[in-house]
């Protein structure tokens, strides 16, 4: 009965130390929480904290004692951005989701990319992103070229028109995506009359606005860095009373637009990545994450997706060794939320976007560019 006791005391010393030893597997958010673009920063939070319950849920990763979500507030500033991925670097985390502007996530990734850190950007469009031969740099969400497209193909082939005039706010995401806009217009024969620029972050847009409604092109197209600009400039342009139809972009895509200019929405027109939103993936995402915080954002579902990602490719490799979970990355080939996330050499996973336009309280899908047919 004693060597029992004796042995039993041992074995429960025993697993007290390794318990002890076992620590939680932390993985960094880099998010804008603060400033214009705070409400998508925060759907990206989210969305990442949605995928480590639903991974919980599937029995968690073995060798870890839980996992850890670290956020640093990127607030979709360089140097701020920088700040936050070395301090998430010195917190050891296995990967970082995020940043949500494209010129916060370059630089970051700079720093995390030198310490071996995988990041994977649910939102930063610019194709400079992956362009710079980062091992560790990869990207869920589409390419600005390839948004850019969608939309000159909607503006010729579906409205029809032979003129635009575009605004964007001179930051690194919107004047590059607004660029892109123009030169695919151009090489489809269409006039760009004007192409001009605001500050992120202005009040009043009437100075410009006045130029619109004095060019009278057929479509305004409007790039700008957040939902809350947007909803500024979407009704400062209805209450001047410019006819022209309207074409916006990913970064004002959001159920704020909606809820906050209930009347002045109404019929613009998004590219937007397409969703299967009957995939059970999807559902099990719009599920939990309803349950959790709401309704989702515009990148919820990206971040979702992201997070999961790196998460499966940690239990997989069954390290958070960068290296494999490179090579775990690398061999997904699966339905995610927002779309199939498998990865290229230079880690994109591939542009999916479609055409939507605000009807009512919801953003309807509306025309697709692959098929050139409508939904």
């Amino acid at each position: 009965m004693a060597k029992r006791i004796i042995w039993l005391a041992v074995l429960a010393l025993t697993l007290g130390v390794a318990a002890a030893h076992a620590a939680p597997l932390k993985i960094g958010v880099l998010a804008p929480i603060s400033g214009s673009s705070a409400a998508d920063g925060n759907d990206i939070v989210k969305g990442v904290k949605t995928a480590v319950e639903v991974v919980k849920a599937e029995g968690g990763i073995p060798g870890f004692d839980g996992i850890q979500v670290e956020v640093q507030d990127g607030a979709c500033d360089p140097r701020q951005a920088v700040a936050a991925a070395n301090k998430l670097a010195n917190m050891k985390v296995a990967g970082v989701i995020g940043e949500y502007c494209s010129s916060a996530t370059i630089p970051a990734s700079e720093v995390l990319n030198e310490e071996k850190i995988p990041m994977i950007t649910p939102a930063s469009t610019n194709p400079k992103v992956t362009q710079r031969g980062f091992k560790y740099m990869y990207r869920m969400c589409g390419l600005d070229v390839d948004q850019a497209i969608a939309a000159t193909k909607f503006m010729k082939d579906v409205l029809k028109a032979k003129t635009i005039f575009i605004v964007d706010d001179k930051t690194t995401y919107s004047q590059h995506l607004a660029e892109y806009v123009a030169e695919e217009a151009k090489k489809a024969g269409l006039n760009v009359v004007a192409h001009e620029h605001v500050n992120d972050g202005d009040m009043d847009y009437s100075a410009v606005l006045t130029k619109v409604k004095a060019a009278a092109p057929d479509v305004f197209y409007m790039s700008l860095q957040s939902s809350s600009s947007g909803i500024r400039m979407i009704k400062q342009y209805r209450q001047i009373g410019i006819k022209s139809a309207v074409v916006s972009q990913d970064a004002v895509y959001h159920p704020n637009f909606i809820k906050e200019a209930p009347e002045a929405s109404q019929g613009v027109f998004f590219t937007f990545g397409y969703a299967d939103k009957n995939a059970p993936v999807y559902k099990k995402f719009l599920e939990k994450y309803t349950a959790m915080h709401g309704e989702p954002g515009a990148y919820s579902a990206y971040a979702f997706d992201s997070a999961y990602a790196l998460l499966s490719a940690i239990k997989a490799a069954k390290s958070a060794d960068p290296d494999k979970i490179k090579a775990e990355l690398h061999k997904m080939n699966t339905q995610g939320a927002s779309k199939i996330i498998r990865f290229a050499e230079n880690g994109d996973s591939g542009s999916n976007y479609a055409i939507y336009k605000v009807e009512g309280d919801k953003y309807k899908e509306y025309w697709n560019p692959e098929t050139g047919k409508m939904f």
